[in-house]
Formats: C-alpha cells, sequence, structure tokens
C-alpha cells in the first residue's frame, strides 16, 4: 500500500486579486503551487510545504458504453519485449552483467564467488505459501456509487472486473499519446486535469474557484516536446484557472533544490533516465541525454530474473496492477548494489490482494539482487528490442501561433542575405555567407537557436564559433556525427553520464561536472549506488581528466534529503528568488499571446 504525507492548509492571510503581499512585490509563496508530473508519482505542494504530497499519478475512468473492452495501460510492460531475439539479448546483457561482478574484488580483496541460480531453484520449486489470515485486509475501491473516475491509489485498487479503463497520463517524461483508448492528446490532457485538480483540491484542500488567487510552477523534463508543453501550460492558465505560471526544466530545479551551483543532473526516474549538464542555473542543450529506460526495467528485470530462479509465487502476473506493485516493493527491499553481498541468502514476503487470503512465502535468492541493477549499466539485459533508446534534444518543428519563432528568424536572416547578394552582384562586391549574417546575429545556424541567451556570453565564447565559416562547419559536423553515433543505441548509465559531460564546451566545465555528479529520482535508490556509481565513473573517465580532477564526486542524497522530491524542492527555492518574478506567464496575456509567451518569458531558450 502507499502512504501519503499530509500537510495542514496554512490560514490565508489577506491578499490582493492578484496574490501578491500586501507590503512587498513577491508573491506569497503560500500562494504558490508546484508540480511536478512524474511517470508514475506527481508531487505537488505549496511552495511553503515541508513535503509535497506524493499520489499515484494515475486515474481509472469509467467506461460509457455496456460491454466496453477493459483497457489498461502498460506498468512494467512495454513495446519490444517479445520479439524472437529478446531472449539472446537479455542472455548477452546478463553475460556482461556477470562477468563485471565476478571481475571485481570484494572490500576484503577476495574474487567474488557467483551463486548459481539452479541452487536457489532447487529449494524455491519446492515452498508453499503459508496462511496468515483469511482475510487480507486488503480492499477493492468501492465503485458502488458509479463515479466518473478515480485518481491515485483508489485507481490502482479498482477491481479488473468493475467498468473502469486505467491510464497513466505520462510515459517516459512525455504525454502518453498512443492509438488505443484514452490516447489521443485531448484525452490524455483531461485525464491531467481531472487528476491535478482532483489532487488539489482533497490534498491541498483549496476549491478550484480559489485559484485565480494562486499562480503554478510546472517543472518539466530537460528534453521536452514544446506541442506538449504549451497544451499543458494552457491547460493550467485556462482549464483550471490558476492566475500565473512559471514553466521550468527538472535538471535546473535539481541544482537549486540541492544547493549546488553547478552539477552534472543524473535523474533516474521510473520509466525514464535523464542526464543534462547543469552551469550556473544554465541547462547546457548539448548535454542532454533521455535514455528510454528506468526503475521499472530494474523491476521487471528483476522479477525474470527471481522467476529463473523458481520465484514461488507462480501465480504472479506482469498484466496485473496488484502484482505489479509487490514487484516493486520486493526490489526497493531486497536489491543492491553492494559487492561484498554474496552467496544465497533466505527472504519471506507476504501477498495480500483483495478477496483472498493473507500469505507468506519463503524464498532464497542469490545474485539476483545485484543483477537486477546491474542491468542499468548494461541495458541490453532489458531485453528491449527495436525500440529507440536514447533520445536528444532537437530543434523545433515551429508553431503557427508563433511567427516569430526560429524559424522566422532564420527566413528573415535568409531573405536579407538574398537581397545583399542581389545588391552585392549588382556593385561587383564579394558576397557574404547566410552564416556569417546568423553568426552576427548571434547564432547557431544549425540549430537556428540564440546562443548567448542559452550559454551565456562566456560559454558562448568559448564554443569555438569565430567568423571562419570553415572552423563552423567541422565544429557542426562533428557534433551531428556524435548525434547520429549515440541517437537510438541503449547506453549504460556509466557511458551516458561520460557522454553527456564530454558534450560540455570547456575542460573547465567538464571537471565541473566530474567534481559534482548529482543523482536524483527514485531509480538507483540501491543500497551502496553511491561508491559503485563513482568506481565505474573514474574507472572510465578520460585519463586526461583522471589526472585533472582531484576528486570525482557522486551525490546521491544532498542534505539528506530524499532523492525523489529535489526536483520539486528546487521548483519551491525558485518562487522565492527575485529573479523569479519576471518569469510569470499571466492567464491574460497567454489569452492573447498564447506560446508566444513561452519564447518570451521561459528561462530557458525555448
Amino acid at each position: 500500500m502507499f502512504f501519503f504525507e499530509m500537510h495542514a492548509n496554512q490560514s490565508p492571510a489577506p491578499v490582493t486579486t492578484t496574490g501578491f503581499c500586501q507590503d512587498a512585490g513577491h508573491i506569497q509563496s503560500d500562494y504558490v503551487i508546484v508540480i511536478h508530473p512524474g511517470s508514475s508519482t506527481l508531487r505537488i505542494g505549496r511552495a511553503t510545504d515541508t513535503h509535497p504530497a506524493a499520489i499515484p499519478h494515475v486515474i481509472a475512468r469509467r467506461h460509457k458504453q455496456p460491454g466496453q473492452t477493459y483497457s489498461c495501460d502498460k506498468w512494467l510492460l512495454r513495446d519490444g519485449l517479445n520479439k524472437p531475439e529478446s531472449n539472446e539479448q537479455r542472455q548477452n546483457g546478463l553475460k556482461m552483467v556477470d562477468q563485471a561482478i565476478w571481475s571485481k574484488k570484494m572490500s576484503n580483496g577476495t574474487r567474488r564467488i557467483p551463486a548459481v541460480p539452479e541452487q536457489a531453484r532447487a529449494y524455491n520449486k519446492q515452498m508453499r505459501p503459508a496462511i496468515l489470515d483469511h482475510d487480507s485486509g486488503v480492499k477493492w475501491t468501492n465503485t458502488s456509487h458509479n463515479e466518473e473516475h478515480f485518481v491515485g491509489e483508489e485507481a490502482l485498487f479498482v477491481n479488473p472486473a468493475d467498468r473502469y479503463d486505467i491510464h497513466y497520463p505520462i510515459r517516459r517524461g512525455q504525454l502518453n499519446i498512443h492509438g488505443g483508448p484514452g490516447g489521443s492528446v485531448t484525452a490524455v490532457l483531461t485525464d491531467l486535469e481531472v487528476i491535478w485538480s482532483h489532487v488539489i483540491q482533497k490534498f491541498l484542500e483549496i476549491q478550484l474557484k480559489d485559484l485565480k488567487y494562486y499562480r503554478c510552477i510546472l517543472l518539466i523534463p530537460d528534453i521536452y516536446n514544446r506541442q506538449h508543453v504549451k497544451e499543458m501550460v494552457n491547460m493550467i492558465l485556462m482549464k483550471i484557472g490558476f492566475s500565473g505560471v512559471i514553466v521550468h526544466q527538472e535538471s535546473v530545479c535539481a541544482v537549486y533544490g540541492s544547493g549546488l551551483t553547478s552539477a552534472c543532473v543524473v535523474d533516474v526516474g521510473d520509466q525514464k533516465t535523464s542526464i543534462c549538464c547543469v552551469e550556473d542555473g544554465i541547462s547546457h542543450r548539448n548535454t542532454r541525454l533521455c535514455l528510454a529506460y528506468g526503475g521499472a526495467d530494474v523491476t521487471r528485470c528483476f522479477f525474470w530474473l527471481m522467476q529463473r530462479a523458481g520465484f514461488p509465487y507462480r501465480e504472479c502476473q506482469l498484466t496485473n496492477t496488484l502484482d505489479c506493485l509487490l514487484l516493486q516493493q520486493l526490489k526497493e527491499t531486497y536489491t543492491h548494489l553492494d559487492q561484498d553481498i554474496c552467496g544465497l541468502q533466505d527472504h519471506e514476503f507476504q501477498v495480500r490482494h483483495p478477496d483472498s487470503p493473507a500469505l507468506l512465502y519463503q524464498m532464497r535468492l542469490g545474485d539476483e539482487k545485484l543483477q537486477a541493477p546491474m542491468a542499468l549499466f548494461y541495458p541490453a539485459t532489458f531485453g528491449i528490442v527495436g525500440q529507440k533508446m536514447t533520445h536528444l534534444q532537437h530543434r523545433s518543428q515551429g508553431d503557427p501561433e508563433d511567427p516569430h519563432d526560429e524559424h522566422y528568424l532564420l527566413a528573415t536572416q535568409s531573405k536579407q542575405d538574398q537581397s545583399s547578394k542581389a545588391s552585392a552582384d549588382r556593385k561587383g562586391m564579394p558576397k557574404p555567407s547566410m552564416y556569417d549574417d546568423v553568426r552576427s546575429q548571434g547564432m547557431d545556424p544549425e540549430r537556428g537557436h540564440m546562443m548567448e541567451s542559452e550559454l551565456g556570453p562566456s560559454q558562448a565564447d568559448g564554443m569555438g564559433h569565430s567568423n571562419d565559416g570553415e572552423e563552423t562547419s567541422a565544429s557542426l559536423f562533428s557534433r551531428k556525427t556524435m548525434v547520429s553515433q549515440f541517437e537510438g543505441k541503449a547506453l549504460g548509465l556509466d557511458k551516458a553520464i561520460l557522454h553527456s559531460i564530454d558534450c560540455c564546451t570547456s575542460d573547465d566545465t567538464k571537471k565541473k561536472m566530474y567534481s559534482s555528479i548529482l543523482v536524483i529520482g527514485g531509480g538507483l535508490m540501491f543500497h551502496k549506488a553511491q561508491p559503485f556509481l563513482q568506481h565505474r565513473i573514474l574507472n572510465k573517465m578520460p585519463p586526461s581528466f583522471r589526472r585533472m580532477v582531484e576528486n570525482v564526486e557522486v551525490i546521491t542524497r544532498p542534505k539528506d534529503m530524499d532523492p525523489r522530491v529535489i526536483v520539486w524542492k528546487g521548483g519551491a527555492v525558485l518562487s522565492c528568488l527575485d529573479t523569479t518574478q519576471e518569469l510569470w506567464i499571466y492567464q491574460r496575456e497567454w489569452q492573447r499571446f498564447g506560446v508566444r509567451m513561452l519564447r518570451e518569458r521561459a528561462a530557458f531558450v525555448w
């Protein structure tokens, strides 16, 4: 079962109709709601709350027509697992994992002796559950009043026999758009609106009609879909009814939340892993990577390994939501990255499902508990075939509602260029290149983005974009080669971190990043994860940097904080900064100018 942290509603102080303090230019933090929408968990709360409320980001919707087929979005299952080569890939990945386990000595200097699955299987095969109680004490959600929908934990405990569909509106950090029931953009946004509105009323105890006095900080992934962000902002201002919104990137907020100034932010979530280098509050675009795997893939991998070792709960199914919750709990309880734990150990766990007795199982496990989390470093072990596993930030496709976007700027430059060429032809003067023209505007001709506004003047200077067209073209070519080399490949977590840091523009920045690798999210909260990752980074970093960097530091719990709430905390910190006040997008401005406000007000290059 889930346990949520509830916070007493603070008594509202008198505010003006815009929600500002009477005696200051700052908005009161009581009247700022920070929303961090994750793939599996929604974190939401006032900027003044110690912790956000954490709710499963899921909705159950009642069938509109009788006889409608049951539809349930996948949680631990995903596309690409049942291809003919999936099992072969999984076995190859596992061989690499076992080789890595065997090759590393324990802290006392002795070699690790691998535990053979057959030894555990013989024991587990003969185990039968003991009945603890004839009533598990767990109940299905009561649907007798025919409610339109249920949200969060109530949605997870809706009986599949009842006429409800289960939807997760966000998968792998993006809106969960798909061809099945409830997979249209409109349906997904409606689900988000219902979930967020319900949580604001139930957990924050704020009536929707009062949201005109509140503002919202929306935290988005570093590699974001512009259309999705635009639609979410529209929903926040025009549908839910907040008076203003700030949109900011997760990695920058993670740095704010952890009290650092610069870091290579590694966000291991349930569905995806994001990596990005942040320097002085700026997320470096070239360093952004999104890996299409996370904690849910480790859970599924652990289940497969336990099955190989004769997992005694034989009825367990990845299509059953309650079994998935149990597997998540087993992963969080037993898996680790401690090379010193070896040999077979006995464990026990309980299965408590509605309308069933409470059962106690005994099981014996060996290296499965170490192999599963190591799959993050050898992602072939997940057995995912034919899926794009690495995503990078691409240029905007443009938006018809934003006539002055980067495409307009490039087109304008192109027209100016053509007219100057024509006049040069008439006068017999040398023809300026478009690259010169674009560079004169401080733009990167490949990306069509204002470089200095993204990197700051000092970093832009360090990029080597001089007026020498050949040099610029060469640097663009090398970046394109790097992109094509990595895009789509399933990079291991350590290699992805090294690649992200290597994309920084100067050695000084790279040194900063090696000295501050910040790991956040809930997907790497394994015992001894910090020294394990630190050791792998040290072993694989370029020798030149090994000499230059005094201390490679992996930070997994800054200020002893829960790594799952650091991004949300950063959003709360953001609301108090002086520089934040000019980032607000107001409802009336959005009505008039729409998506252009994001280009004008976003704290990052839109």
